[in-house]
């Protein structure tokens, strides 16, 4: 009787333990930091791609990238048990079609709403959207726009919502959340001399010819000039789980659901100077000749961008393993496989999007 006392005893301590750790566990889908407690994530991951062949794949239709490397950083402090502080920052360098730059950027606040002592933990948050500390850098060709960096430019706000529960030492948490981005001028718009604005827009008459192939620059565009985008916004949903196996070793795996939004450009921000180009030649009646303006130009250019079609979709499975060096010292390893549907003129249609890291977490 007292062996199975005992053993009764040492199991339910065990289960007591477990669970403490659970809650307390950095990669708890429902973590947040206690009163005057900083939390800091660092990553490094590769990824390995193959490009879905669209019209406006950059350069490497069907092919290969890889590597494709990714670092992340997470930091958070608890300003209360119920309210912190934080930010959440990417970077990404892809060399195969020699794009980089900050793919994610944000800072904002959480409160816990409701604790683990009500039916279920509900957060709220609301973070400041930080892709304009950087310009969208982007290269108009003639196949299309292609974007250079992983940013768009632009400030915005994101607010959201995470809820869920810890059941001794498993823990199951849901996140909604909503991007809203506010239209500006902060890009660098390069135009390659492929681009060839008549091409697109005049009859393939043989006479003209020689017109269909001038560039943009013939019209008085500089090299590269500023547009004006649209305010465009994301949506993004998911939900995640959390095993605490024992004192050392977690296992976590979740889906997430990310819908990023067509871009648009409204109007060229560079002043440029009015150019014209009067069309002769052999033309059949009644068209005679012929005057294209750098109004003209911008017009068509517009039209041609007003909605970019580059929005995409994206479906993200997740896993990962902890293991718990010391109490505030933890290392994970995770991955995480992305299915996509992306509009015609998307860069970012993928067949295979897998990514491979690791992830250093500590507590102060």
């Amino acid at each position: 009787m007292k062996k199975s006392l005992k053993g009764l005893i040492a199991i339910t301590a065990s289960v007591i333990t477990t669970g403490a750790f659970a809650s307390s566990n950095i990669e708890n889908p429902l973590y947040m930091p206690k009163n005057r407690e900083v939390y800091l994530k660092t990553g490094a991951a590769i990824m390995y791609k193959t490009v879905e062949k669209t019209q406006a794949t950059k350069g490497s239709d069907g092919n290969l990238e890889f590597p494709v490397w990714r670092f992340t950083g997470d930091i958070g402090y608890g300003i209360t048990d119920r309210l912190d502080v934080h930010g959440h920052f990417g970077y990404t360098k892809d060399g195969e079609i020699d794009r980089k730059g900050m793919h994610r950027g944000r800072i904002g606040l959480m409160y816990r709403a409701l604790t683990d002592e009500d039916l279920f933990v509900l957060d709220l948050y609301a973070d400041g959207y930080l892709s304009g500390v950087t310009p969208m850098k982007g290269t108009y060709t003639d196949r299309g726009f292609n974007f250079d960096n992983y940013s768009n430019g632009r400030w915005g706000a994101i607010v959201g919502t995470r809820f869920g529960k810890t059941w001794d030492n498993f823990t199951l948490g849901a996140h909604v959340e909503y991007l809203q981005t506010f239209g500006n001028h902060n890009n660098k718009i390069g135009i390659d001399p492929s681009y060839k604005p008549l091409a697109k827009t005049l009859p393939e008459l043989p006479a003209l010819a020689t017109y269909r192939n001038m560039s943009m620059q013939d019209f008085g565009f500089p090299d590269e000039i500023s547009v004006d985008l649209k305010s465009t916004h994301e949506t993004v949903a998911g939900f995640d789980a959390m095993y605490q196996a024992n004192e050392k070793w977690s296992f976590g795996a979740g889906f997430e659901y990310i819908e990023h939004y067509d871009n648009g450009v409204k109007g060229i921000h560079t002043k440029l100077r009015e150019e014209s180009v009067t069309l002769s030649g052999d033309l059949p009646a009644p068209l005679g000749s012929m005057t294209i303006s750098t109004s003209d130009i911008v017009d068509g250019l517009l039209k041609e961008t007003k909605d970019m079609n580059d929005g995409f979709d994206e479906y993200v499975i997740k896993t990962s393993a902890s293991y718990q060096y010391t109490d505030d010292i933890q290392f994970t390893v995770f991955f995480e496989y992305t299915f996509d549907d992306a509009h015609v003129q998307s860069q970012n249609a993928t067949d295979v999007k897998a990514e491979l890291g690791i992830r250093m977490n500590a507590r102060f």
